[in-house]
């Protein structure tokens, strides 16, 4: 049992030196992430899985986890592509992401929320998207998807901050600072996207942001769905 437990090692290993290759390889404009990114999701799913399967993990939770993995893998290859209809294919993948980790996390951290809370915090959150969507100028048929898109991030960080502050703990943090990573990432997206910087730097801050907030996200939800470490 206990080799079994070591079992996460290879898919780690391999995604570690995976990442280092592509953040490189954006970093100093080698053309190799093309080729690279479509294996980054699926060896960090591989990984959880074979960390969380041992240590007893609550299946369907898992199950969750890995589809919230694999819709992010969806939206990378998705992104690929060019043009609107692949854009806007890739953010309804990740967005359905989002709502599987939203769906986990508010499980837990959610649980005896009264409207005295909930009134204010949407209305925050709504405010704070709005602000956002503002700033980074976004207009024309991508306003309202990029509005819906936002405020689902927000509430995913909405639900790591409940954890925080509800149930305590280093992992409810971890899984803080990947919700608000995963939503700097996004947004860097966005601002590329209707007129910013498109650099070979602005691509690495991207995709060292959006990989760090999967890491913390995965590594969170894992120990806490994991219900024995024998």
């Amino acid at each position: 049992m206990k080799d079994l437990h070591r079992l996460y090692y290879i898919p780690g290993a391999f995604f570690l030196l995976a990442t280092a290759l592509d953040l490189l390889g954006l970093l100093f404009e080698i053309p190799i992430h093309e080729v690279i990114k479509g294996s980054l999701l699926s060896l960090l799913c591989a990984t959880a899985l074979a960390y969380a399967l041992p240590r007893k993990a609550d299946a369907r939770a898992l199950a969750v986890l890995a589809g919230a993995q694999l819709l992010g893998l969806t939206g990378d290859l998705l992104l690929q592509g060019s043009g609107f209809a692949l854009f806007v294919s890739g953010m309804v993948a990740f967005l359905a992401g989002h709502l599987l980790y939203i769906n986990l996390l508010g499980g837990l951290s959610w649980k005896g929320l009264g409207w005295k809370v909930w009134v204010p915090a949407l209305a925050v959150m709504a405010a704070l998207v709005l602000l956002l969507v503002h700033v980074i100028g976004v207009s024309g048929a991508l306003f309202v998807p990029m509005l819906v898109y936002g405020f689902v991030l927000m509430l995913l960080i909405f639900s790591a901050l409940c954890g925080v502050v509800r149930l305590g703990g280093a992992v409810w943090w971890m899984l803080l600072a990947g919700a608000v990573l995963f939503t700097g990432s996004d947004a860097m997206i966005a601002v590329r996207k209707f007129g910013g910087p498109d650099t070979s730097l602005m691509d690495f801050a991207v995709m060292a942001t959006y990989l760090a907030a999967q890491v913390l996200l995965a590594c969170g939800i894992v120990e806490l769905i994991c219900k024995s470490d024998d």
